[in-house]
């Protein structure tokens, strides 16, 4: 387990033991302080909230595997479980908050936290709660540059697909569309919990005004990450839109060809299959060469010509022209 401890508003950051951590938290009036666990269990089964001194006991599920996500006030403190978007994929970062101290918790490294403590020097928040929701706006540009990123590479899609069409296309969609209903339900639950929460809490008349402000701005830039990932979610369904269209409408020139030529060959067929027969006329009486050329060739000729003319009189074939001028 690493920790590391951030002295505010200092901004500065450095590693420590436990029991230094948990002496810290004790006597300082505005600490941060990073846990990273590794990925597998801890054997031990010792609760992190316990050794760094948080004897509370609803603490237990601080730093749990497989925890959903949270977003609580509970008197003079908050406890938050964040999705965060690591690496392209989705991971929690447990987050512990009261008046004088900011606990997050995560399993493995992770970019999200790191970004955070380098940038406290400069930002220099006020207090925790001013922290916390640095913290949570942070968390959320996650999701919305994933969410522009996927939208770019679709719009490049549908783009593409106007130029040239193939099968990978449809992979590549399917893929960011999975992407998008990822992160929006990955988002969406941890939204909604902490909206209906900082609502609440906004409500009443202990939550003083420049916390109000930064709930605010929070709520604000949630819905905006909100709407970015609805976005991507209409722009891959409109871009697998435009793919049906286009392979439909290839789909119906192929069927135009096939119609044409069989409006020329099945007179042709007919006129084969009828002088096949073995009737008695045919079989006693059509017996010379000029005979057979006159019907079983001349026939057939004079009936093809009349079938181009009378394609070539009728939209069909100017349409059949023009499908094959549009096609890339």
């Amino acid at each position: 387990m690493i920790v590391t401890v951030v002295s505010m508003p200092e901004g500065i950051a450095a590693r420590a033991a436990v029991s230094e951590a948990r002496e810290r938290l004790a006597a300082c009036r505005f600490l941060l302080v990073d846990v990273e666990v590794p990925g597998e269990e801890r054997p031990d089964g010792l609760s992190i909230a316990r050794e760094l001194g948080l004897e509370a006991e609803d603490l237990a599920w601080l730093g749990r595997e497989g925890e959903t996500a949270r977003a609580e006030f509970h008197g003079d403190n908050a406890r938050f479980v964040v999705p965060v978007i690591d690496d392209g994929k989705v991971v929690h970062v447990h987050v512990f908050v009261t008046e004088r101290y900011l606990v997050t918790v995560h399993r493995g490294p992770n970019t999200l936290v790191g970004r955070f403590v380098t940038r406290l020097p400069h930002e220099r928040p006020a207090d925790a709660t001013a922290t916390l929701f640095l913290l949570l706006e942070d968390a959320l540009e996650t999701f919305r540059r994933t969410a522009v990123e996927a939208l770019l590479q679709v719009e490049d899609l549908e783009d593409e697909m106007f130029e040239s069409r193939h099968p990978q296309q449809v992979y590549r969609l399917a893929r960011l569309r999975r992407r998008a209903a990822m992160l929006h339900h990955a988002l969406l639950p941890y939204l909604q919990a902490a909206d209906e929460t900082i609502t609440r809490r906004m409500m009443s008349g202990s939550f003083p005004e420049e916390r109000q402000r930064l709930a605010a701005s929070y709520q604000r830039a949630a819905r905006m990450v909100l709407a970015s990932i609805e976005s991507l979610q209409d722009a891959a369904r409109r871009a697998f839109a435009s793919y049906s269209s286009l392979v439909s409408g290839e789909q119906n020139g192929v069927i135009n060809r096939l119609a044409i030529v069989s409006t020329i060959f099945l007179p042709l067929t007919f006129l084969t299959g009828f002088f096949g027969m073995n009737f008695t006329y045919m079989t006693d009486e059509l017996e010379s060469r000029d005979v057979f050329w006159l019907l079983a060739v001349g026939l057939q000729a004079l009936v093809l010509v009349i079938a181009v003319y009378v394609l070539h009189r009728t939209r069909i074939w100017r349409r059949l022209r023009d499908d094959g001028r549009d096609d890339p």
